[in-house]
């Protein structure tokens, strides 16, 4: 899968939900996926869903967008995205690195934050 249509399907997952984001999590990310930040470190399809329904709360209403452009070889890639109300400067930014499996769903997440509202 090209780069951009990593990144694409990795912000839909964390835009969508119910059965739609259960689909996208099926498609698009290996079922021993893991992901790791400075707020979350979890495995599996059942976690990664909770640990969006928990920013999909925090955040609500808010959206996840690329910001800039990604970098990718062998596997793997990095990008930035922002999260917030459409339209709007981002209340988040951060930075991930995401490493795929063989068949090209995301496997492994690192994920750094950069900017972060107060209190989070």
């Amino acid at each position: 899968m090209h780069a951009n249509g990593v990144v694409e399907a990795y912000l839909a997952t964390w835009n969508s939900q119910g059965e739609h984001r259960a689909k996208l999590i099926a498609e698009h990310w290996s079922p021993e996926v893991t992901y790791t930040d400075p707020l979350a470190e979890i495995t599996g399809h059942d976690q990664l869903a909770a640990v969006i329904d928990g920013v999909q709360q925090q955040f609500p209403g808010c959206v996840f967008t690329p910001v800039g452009e990604p970098d990718a070889h062998h596997g793997q890639l990095r990008f930035r995205w922002g999260l917030g109300h459409e339209g709007a400067e981002p209340v988040a930014i951060g930075f991930d690195v995401v490493v795929l499996d063989s068949d090209g769903r995301i496997r492994d997440v690192r994920g750094f934050l950069d900017k972060m509202p107060a209190g989070t």
